[in-house]
């Protein structure tokens, strides 16, 4: 039976490893210079932390404003550690050279420091983080590469690790440097998408709609270009992917159908100028403004804060009411009840009165009561006045002018009816067998108001109404 454990494999490898150790790492040349990486190692972080109080004094006294004295602290103090490490690093390969002692593993550490020191600088300039982050990790893992001489060794090893796609043969380098061309070019046109958009807003003749789908547009195109670059600058046949670029289009098409819909709908938007930022939309019960237009949505923000992200199909597709699309003035309408018996033409004036009060209400034009129909229980009036600023609300606006009206009614003495209802009871069946009971009702007064004393009145005249009866009587006084 094989043992599961080769022990004479085991210790032929653990055997090539001692003597790679010491013939390369663990020498005395070696362990001469490893106390001074570690010491200047801690003179670095020690330093760093004992000026960075200093430092931060510094930068707020050079700083123009909070913004710059916020990317000084981010981006600038952070790189104090590096600074001070590579510094101490200098020094000690002065000693070193002085006193004529071994410095090669010193200088691989000061090269990887100033490295590290310069990406951590260039780095700092990449607005986004994310992308900052990646192009440090990439930039110090090649710089640790060469300064280690392992960098040619590393790309003849990517070289030979390939697969062929169509008639191009693919290599792990291949597609590293397609890789790190793109995360290049991506933000290359990102800097030249923001350059563009700020240069469109500064343009006058444009409308906003325009700025925003020519910004838009400008992004779309440098992405696209910075791909296409991007494969062309790693040598890969753009016409050996035609086939499987075709293939897969075909599928994202029916996955992304949805967000393809909504893209071309959101160019649709821009075009004809339906929509545009600032203006006040009500879509499905959601009221707000219109803080924003993207590629695939819509974004409105309501008086309370709340971001609604609505799909540019839906607005496309459903009954949307822009309240601000050819101008900022919106007519309101609301519906005040008076009694028949009042004064229509003073209920009106006072009306017209109480819309001259609110300063968010537009006297020009001027506001307008009606007489709009002769209700059940009262005249119908409606008001209708004019405001300049939707964004503030209408609802409040609204309150605002109830007030008003309810107070100037008080004031003058017009009645806002409640609901009523006349019954006209013909006759009153008596179960005991005689029409007495009708007429006992007719003649009998009851001063209580209630339902309670209309049933009372009821039972002493009938006698022994029915239910139905009761109920009749009681909703008299409805």
């Amino acid at each position: 039976m094989n043992p599961i454990v080769d022990a004479d494999r085991l210790l032929a490898w653990f055997l090539v490893l001692r003597d790679f150790l010491q013939g390369y790492i663990f020498t005395n040349a070696n362990l001469l210079q490893m106390p001074a990486l570690l010491l200047t190692l801690f003179f670095g972080w020690l330093a760093s932390h004992a000026l960075d109080p200093v430092l931060r004094k510094v930068a707020a006294q050079v700083a123009v404003d909070e913004y710059q004295e916020a990317f000084y602290v981010q981006n600038v103090l952070p790189m104090a550690f590096p600074a001070f490490w590579v510094i101490a690093l200098w020094v000690s390969t002065l000693i070193a050279h002085e006193f004529g002692w071994p410095t090669h593993l010193v200088d691989i550490g000061l090269n990887l420091a100033a490295a590290w020191l310069l990406i951590r600088f260039a780095s700092a300039l990449i607005p986004n983080a994310t992308l900052a982050l990646v192009v440090a990790i990439v930039s110090w893992t090649i710089a640790a590469l060469n300064v280690l001489g392992l960098l040619t060794p590393t790309i003849v090893l990517l070289q030979k690790v390939s697969f062929t796609l169509g008639g191009a043969r693919i290599s792990l380098l291949t597609i590293a440097e397609a890789l790190l061309t793109l995360v290049l070019l991506l933000w290359t046109a990102g800097i030249l998408g923001r350059f563009l958009e700020r240069r469109l807003v500064a343009v006058p003749n444009l409308t906003s709609t325009s700025k925003v789908l020519f910004g838009k547009l400008f992004r779309i195109v440098l992405i696209s270009l910075a791909f296409l670059f991007a494969l062309a600058a790693a040598g890969i046949d753009l016409t050996a992917l035609a086939l499987f670029t075709g293939a897969v289009g075909v599928g994202i098409g029916f996955g992304l159908q949805r967000t393809v819909s909504n893209l071309f709908a959101g160019i649709v938007l821009l075009l004809d100028k339906s929509i545009k930022p600032g203006d006040i939309l009500e879509v499905g019960g959601t009221f707000g403004w219109v803080a924003s237009l993207g590629a695939r949505y819509v974004e409105v923000e309501t008086r309370d804060g709340t971001q609604f992200l609505i799909p540019n199909e839906d607005i496309i597709t459903n009954r949307v009411f822009n309240w601000t699309h050819q101008n900022d003035n919106v007519r309101l309408k609301i519906r005040v009840r008076v009694a028949y018996d009042c004064d229509v033409r003073l209920a009106l004036a006072l009306m017209r009165e109480a819309a001259g009060r609110p300063p968010r209400v537009l006297q020009t034009p001027a506001p307008n009561p009606l007489v709009i129909d002769f209700g059940e229980n009262g005249l119908e009036l409606e008001l209708r006045f004019w405001i300049a600023d939707v964004r503030n609300g209408i609802h409040n606006i609204s309150s605002d002018v109830f007030l008003e009206i309810l107070d100037l009614f008080r004031q003058h003495g017009i009645k806002v009816p409640l609901p009523q209802r006349d019954l006209h009871l013909l006759s009153v069946p008596d179960v005991r067998g005689g029409p007495a009971g009708g007429r006992i009702f007719a003649d009998h007064q009851d001063p209580d108001p209630t339902a309670d004393g209309a049933n009372a009145r009821l039972a002493t005249a009938g006698g022994g109404l029915g239910r139905a009866d009761v109920a009749a009587e009681a909703n008299l006084n409805e």
